[in-house]
């Protein structure tokens, strides 16, 4: 490799880095009334969604560190019979997740990164999770998007290792990226191991895949 390709790529590594931190910062310097304004919008549009109104089994997120909030939603699909899955770091693996279902009695504990999510042992049971392939949506947290719906995520790849299969033929969910728009740039590089999203909402409209704008 010549050796400036590398310093390309050092470059690169560097400037995500730099950017994942001014995004993190933007979105955690939103004021509560703020955040709770933009949970409320975002789910306005999220409601009007085909891939939400047709699902059956979601999978969505609780939010940590001034990530938009998905679980006004949580209430909606109670009334429309939808199952809830959260995910779950999963144990003995390299930065992937399980899906486990979230209702009214599921045990929740704080995972390494300070995150809630049902427990090690409740998700064990494969009754109560669901492979990826087999869920309807997954509603996924992002740190930033553009106005192509590429998406940056936090940098551990989870999602993109569990979603590995979708570069294959087969049953797939439809992908969902969630996000403040303060947290929209204008360009995203797309890495080779990035699973598409189908869409991102945010508190103040849709951009789909192709580009097009709600």
């Amino acid at each position: 490799m010549d050796p400036t390709d590398t310093h390309s790529l050092d470059e690169r590594a560097l400037d995500k880095r730099a950017l994942r931190r001014e995004l993190r910062r933007k979105r955690r310097a939103l004021s509560d009334a703020e955040q709770q304004t933009a949970a409320h919008s975002l789910c306005q549009r999220l409601k009007r969604l085909p891939e939400l109104q047709r699902a059956r089994r979601v999978s969505l997120y609780l939010p940590v560190g001034g990530e938009i909030d998905p679980t006004p939603l949580l209430s909606w699909f109670q009334k429309r019979r939808v199952t809830v899955y959260l995910p779950v770091l999963r144990p003995l693996s390299a930065n992937a997740l399980w899906f486990v279902r979230l209702d009214d009695d599921t045990p929740m504990v704080e995972n390494r990164f300070g995150i809630r999510e049902p427990s090690t042992r409740f998700g064990a049971r494969r009754q109560n999770r669901l492979p990826a392939w087999a869920l309807d949506t997954l509603i996924v947290p992002l740190v930033g998007f553009d106005h192509k719906a590429n998406r940056m995520g936090m940098g551990g790849g989870f999602y993109d290792r569990t979603l590995a299969f979708m570069r294959r033929p087969g049953p797939r969910p439809s992908l969902i990226g969630v996000a403040h728009a303060c947290q929209q740039v204008a360009r995203l590089d797309v890495e080779p191991w990035d699973i598409p999203l189908d869409a991102v909402v945010s508190d103040a409209g849709i951009v789909r895949r192709a580009g097009t704008s709600d």
